[in-house]
C-alpha cells in the first residue's frame, strides 16, 4: 500500500479524538487527549514502540517508570519502547495533548 500525504482536523470535543489511524501510514498513530482535572489515562505500556506527547494546554505530571516529570503547556515529553507510563491532570484546567506513536525501527551503524 502506498501511503499519500492528509490533514487531519481537531475537534473541540471534550475527549479522545483519533488524528492518525495507522491504517493510513506506514505504522504511525496519533490521537489527542483530553484529561478532566484529577484524572489520569491510566497506566499502560509503549510495548515495542516509542511515544511522543505534545502538550497543548494545562499542567500536570507524567509517571514514566515509577518517575514523576512535570508536564504541561509547550512541553514535549518523549517515552522510550517497553516502557510503563501514566499522564496524571494535577492542574484545576483540562490537560489537553497529542500522542504520537511509531513502531521503533533499528539504527543503522553510526547514527
Amino acid at each position: 500500500m502506498a501511503v499519500q500525504a492528509f490533514v487531519a482536523e481537531l475537534n473541540n470535543r471534550k475527549d479522545y479524538q483519533r488524528v492518525i489511524d495507522p491504517a493510513y501510514t506506514c505504522g504511525m498513530k496519533a490521537g489527542r487527549v483530553w484529561l478532566e482535572p484529577g484524572t489520569d489515562c491510566g497506566v499502560h505500556s509503549t510495548e515495542d514502540r516509542e511515544e511522543a506527547l505534545i502538550f497543548l494546554s494545562g499542567r500536570g505530571t507524567a509517571r514514566i517508570k515509577g518517575k514523576d516529570f512535570a508536564v504541561g503547556e509547550g512541553r514535549v515529553c518523549y517515552i522510550p519502547p517497553h516502557t510503563e507510563h501514566n499522564i496524571i491532570n494535577t492542574g484545576s484546567e483540562p490537560l489537553v495533548y497529542i500522542f504520537c506513536v511509531a513502531p521503533v525501527l533499528e539504527k543503522k551503524k553510526g547514527e
